[in-house]
């Protein structure tokens, strides 16, 4: 009767057969690593440049890069260029995984350095950044930009329209209209060390009260009868609710699915399929990017994520009656015998039942059972439908979350399971990271659980697969340390993409108006403490989570919450078999990222950590790092010219904020100018 981390496995095995599932998982017994103290970070003498060490014979070799082709060949180094500071001795083939070696030469990145920044750019795209970035900062431009745009259209003609968007915001946020017009950017990007994360950028330009159909119609169920007491025991926030129905309302930075049927998911996941293979032929080691909403009917991942927080809670509450609430998540271990007697005691099952439920393999031969052995218990069930009930934590008996589902129902989950398995065994097979992004609080428990699934199957022998944390989530520590440690435990490697994120003022509006605990961390400042420390305070350990701080730390007795990019850093310095994609905007977290990196003697070569940037922002981010030799993506959309209209609207509004801000590209852009004109140098072409 219970929900657990493995039953997908046998749920997609009916959906493809026993063909891709019938390998047994094992499950490692090896005990609990616990989180390490750093040392404190190193001072730095400039608050824009930061120090690497590279390893001798760990760099890596990456089509992002063509500066060195040989096994030997050692990159010369332009004299003028900063980003080096004296010649590397090092082989760019060998990826071993040695600790740095003493006296390793030191690379500095600066990100003040223009020239370096900008060397892919001609003059006139400098001039187009510098047009779009200041229209972005005009809120009559911003708020009324789809109207701006339509009247463009109907004044102009689409000819002229369209050579109009090329010149401005279209040139610089697409890369262009489909796979082959797009190649040149990939290639000048590589070219100067950068490499792509493809992304089809088309979108249905709903109206608001289309939109509003579209979710309301597949997300209506039918009444929920409870097995006692025919009471509704759904909570608020995993109900549908009109009045959040478009859910790109507050959403500027991320691109919405509405389900229509079957057919548009099979098209959705043809149109991911394309993007892999693309991004395979893109550079080497490439990554690619689903959003499960896309996928299927999302009432499947609304009423499972419901289920997963419900048993999640319950665990909780038994916890709670063993006087072990308050400790961190994975330091709350009953005791077996006593964890029996409860569940019987509320109804759960048969005492002779519940005793088989802990017969797995090592499962309770500790005498304890935590959180992920919890998650973990088998479960023999084989129709989905059968499995949707939910402890009553009142109760604690069983409820069920719908009466029934239909045939049809059942088909559509299954069929999503299906075509994520498909797009896993694409990207396997074309060498291809595939990232899955974070939505909503209230699919998200679902998502990460089909997307740890994945993770299990997938990522035996390398990661494949991605999860995204976001970081502005007051629980986004306790997930990173919970799925990391069962990676540990069961042996596969971990990988990670860390977003602050993009529902912040959907997420608080839909809480505070519907009436359920709001999800997201108090301020900025807090989200960027969650995303990573800037200081350590001296004599502190990492706490083990949020809710376990020893009071003899200043700062994390003031309930400063965990850092998640130095957790997952301090697990690569570890074992090497953790990964993780830092994408931000954010200068501070790079170079935080790369002082860590540096302080554990991580070599960019090892491919353990990434950055990644959306296209026409934060240059002067991405392309020092690729020269540099880290391996940095740019999220790269495509598409034709009207159906991106939606996703060049978002970014309007992204930058406005982002350029409100801060005026740091913006005088970046125009120093690069000027240096170009006093050195004669505006009519600079790339070469490459």
């Amino acid at each position: 009767m219970f929900w657990n981390a493995r039953f997908l496995s046998n749920v997609t095995k009916l959906a493809r057969g026993s063909d891709g599932f019938a390998r047994a998982e094992q499950r490692a017994a090896a005990a609990m690593s616990h989180a390490r103290a750093v040392p404190a970070l190193a001072r730095v003498s400039s608050r824009k440049r930061t120090r690497v060490t590279f390893a001798t014979k760990r760099f890596r070799s990456s089509g992002a890069s063509t500066r060195a082709k040989e096994k030997n060949e050692v990159p010369a180094v332009d004299p003028a260029c900063t980003l080096v500071e004296r010649r590397c001795e090092v082989d760019l083939i060998s990826t071993g995984s040695s600790r740095a070696a003493d006296g390793a030469k030191k690379v500095f990145v600066d990100f003040d350095n223009t020239r370096e920044a900008y060397k892919s750019k001609t003059t006139l795209e400098l001039l187009r950044s510098l047009l779009v970035f200041k229209l972005c900062t005009f809120d009559f431009v911003v708020d009324k930009n789809k109207e701006l745009m339509d009247l463009s259209k109907r004044l102009f003609g689409q000819r002229v329209f369209e050579k109009l968007m090329k010149m401005t915001f279209y040139g610089q946020f697409v890369a262009g209209g489909d796979q082959d017009s797009i190649k040149p950017l990939i290639e000048k990007n590589q070219a100067f060390g950068v490499g792509s994360v493809l992304d089809y950028s088309v979108e249905e330009d709903l109206t608001q009260e289309e939109a509003e159909k579209k979710e309301m119609d597949s997300l209506t169920v039918r009444r929920v009868i409870g097995c006692r007491t025919g009471v509704d025991h759904r909570e608020k926030k995993y109900k549908a609710h009109r009045q959040f129905g478009d859910r790109r309302g507050g959403v500027i930075s991320a691109r919405t699915y509405f389900y229509a049927d079957e057919a548009k998911c099979d098209q959705h996941m043809e149109t991911f399929v394309k993007c892999i293979k693309a991004s395979a032929g893109s550079s080497v080691d490439g990554f690619s990017a689903i959003k499960m909403t896309a996928l299927g009917r999302p009432q499947f991942l609304l009423q499972f994520s419901e289920v997963l927080v419900k048993w999640r809670h319950f665990f909780s509450l038994l916890a709670a009656q063993q006087g072990k609430d308050g400790m961190a998540v994975l330091d709350q271990k009953l005791e077996l015998e006593q964890l029996q007697e409860n569940l019987a005691s509320l109804g759960v099952g048969a005492k002779q039942d519940i005793e088989n439920w802990f017969t797995g393999e090592k499962l309770g031969s500790s005498g304890t059972i935590d959180l992920l052995d919890w998650n973990s218990l088998i479960n023999d069930r084989t129709r989905i439908s059968h499995l949707l009930v939910v402890p009553n934590v009142e109760t604690g008996h069983l409820e069920p979350l719908l009466s029934r589902f239909t045939e049809e129902e059942e088909h559509q989950m299954k069929r999503m399971l299906q075509r994520m398995d498909i797009l896993a065994k694409h990207a396997v097979e074309s060498g291809v990271r595939l990232m899955v992004d974070a939505e909503q609080t209230y699919f998200q428990p679902a998502i990460s659980r089909l997307t740890l699934e994945m993770q299990r199957i997938f990522n035996t022998h390398k990661p494949i697969i991605f999860n995204t944390y976001q970081c502005y989530l007051k629980e986004a520590y306790d997930n990173v340390m919970v799925d990391m440690e069962l990676s540990q435990r069961e042996g596969w490697y971990f990988g990670a993409k860390l977003v602050r994120g993009a529902y912040m003022h959907q997420e608080r509006q839909r809480a505070a108006e519907i009436g359920y605990d709001d999800p997201i961390n108090p301020d900025y400042e807090a989200t960027n403490r969650m995303y990573h420390r800037y200081k350590r305070t001296r004599h502190c350990k990492p706490p083990a989570s949020r809710v376990s701080v020893p009071p003899s730390c200043p700062a994390q007795a003031a309930g400063l919450p965990a850092r998640c990019l130095e957790y997952v850093l301090e697990e690569i310095d570890r074992n090497r078999k953790a990964n993780v994609m830092v994408a931000s905007h954010n200068e501070n977290t790079v170079t935080f990222t790369l002082q860590k990196m540096n302080e554990i003697r991580l070599s960019p070569r090892e491919n353990k950590v990434y950055f990644g940037q959306l296209l026409g922002m934060c240059d002067q981010i991405s392309f020092p790092l690729g020269q540099a030799g880290f391996p940095v993506y740019k999220y790269v959309p495509y598409g034709p010219v009207n159906e991106v209209i939606p996703y060049l609207s978002r970014r309007a509004q992204e930058n406005r904020g982002f350029m409100k801000g801060s005026q740091r590209e913006r005088s970046l852009l125009w120093k690069e100018l000027k240096r170009r004109l006093f050195s004669g140098q505006l009519l600079y072409k790339p070469i490459y």
